[in-house]
């Protein structure tokens, strides 16, 4: 490492800071308002990080914000690992393996259809479609790097964004009323939960808010849909080729995003049974301060009001992938019986 790159260090601390230091708080409050009142903290730390939304439009917070929304939720994410063996991977079976392929394939292929029916490109279709199926914000702009550069295409991947972003914290509070109101157990939620909220972080939200088990199921079944980006990227990028006859443009990004690694490493070390219980509870523990804090900081960017300026065409689309796709893992559940 170049002594021009250490020195930067410093100065992207003081930039990251505040905005950390901003998340943390609004994450303390959280877990001191959960502990005292019983209510989830995951949820805690949603709705006070979006009471506390002026803080993103801060040019001093903003950076911080957003470094915690995405880097400290990869973090936890994939500390997540040392909660899963292989063995309680292995007894899920091959069912929610193929209810993830299926879901996704069918959700896409729907954008795709209902988007030229709309009069908008099929690519948009995918973007959407892809981002509703696989996970949210991240899929929205792993595809987009895939695509064709189009005049609309930052606004279109902006748009989805905000969408699936807004969707999922929706998807967050919702979903857990649906499973109980529908009746699963705990396994069956989670595959619910895992399979059809959009961000990983709202997953683990909702999972977690319910029961230890619940959330062990969304987030693995969560992470096979984040392992789909490397086969719909692919064929992103066939399209892209075949309708441009060349290569495409700028940086690609990772086929599938390190936190997903991480995860899988995480999980097969764990099921070695050496890891000793200290380091694998302090791992849990830090594993949920991350998340409460990049939950916290995800409520605090939400930007709910720029939805209603795109029209309803692109909402509509959006918003029907969101309900087929759960209609879609629901009837699965219920007709094939998904479960441990």
């Amino acid at each position: 490492m170049s002594t021009l790159t250490l020195a930067g260090w410093p100065a992207l601390g003081r930039q990251l800071f505040p905005g950390v230091l901003a998340s943390s708080v609004v994450a303390a409050a959280a877990t001191f308002l959960s502990q005292h009142y019983g209510a989830p903290v995951m949820l805690f730390a949603l709705l006070l990080g979006m009471a506390m939304n002026f803080m993103s439009a801060d040019g001093t917070c903003t950076a911080g914000i957003e470094w915690t929304a995405r880097q400290v939720l990869r973090i936890g994410v994939a500390l997540l690992g040392l909660r899963i063996t292989t063995g309680q991977i292995a007894a899920m079976g091959w069912a929610p393996v193929w209810m993830v392929v299926v879901s996704v394939a069918l959700t896409i292929a729907l954008g795709m259809v209902a988007a030229k029916l709309i009069g908008y490109r099929v690519f948009f279709g995918l973007l959407t479609g892809g981002a509703v199926a696989i996970c949210g914000a991240s899929a929205a702009m792993a595809l987009s790097a895939a695509l064709p550069n189009h005049a609309m295409r930052e606004r279109a991947t902006l748009f989805t964004v905000i969408s699936v972003s807004a969707l999922s914290t929706l998807a967050m509070i919702v979903y857990p009323m649906i499973v109980r109101a529908a009746g699963l157990d705990p396994v069956q939620a989670g595959i619910f939960l895992g399979a059809t909220i959009h961000d990983v972080a709202q997953v683990v939200g909702a999972g977690y808010g319910m029961s230890p088990a619940t959330g062990d199921a969304a987030t693995f079944v969560k992470l096979l849909r984040v392992a789909m980006l490397l086969p719909v990227i692919a064929f992103a990028g066939l399209m892209t080729r075949a309708r441009q006859g060349g290569g495409i443009e700028g940086k690609r990004p990772p086929l599938l995003p390190w936190f997903a690694v991480a995860f899988a490493l995480l999980v097969a070390i764990n099921s070695t049974g050496w890891v000793p219980t200290s380091v694998t509870q302090a791992g849990k523990d830090l594993s949920q301060w991350c998340l409460v804090t990049a939950i916290a900081a995800i409520g605090m960017k939400t930007q709910l009001k720029e939805l209603v300026t795109v029209g309803w065409k692109p909402i509509a689309l959006v918003v029907g992938e969101t309900v087929f796709l759960a209609a879609l893992v629901m009837a699965w559940i219920h007709l094939r019986g998904v479960a441990l």
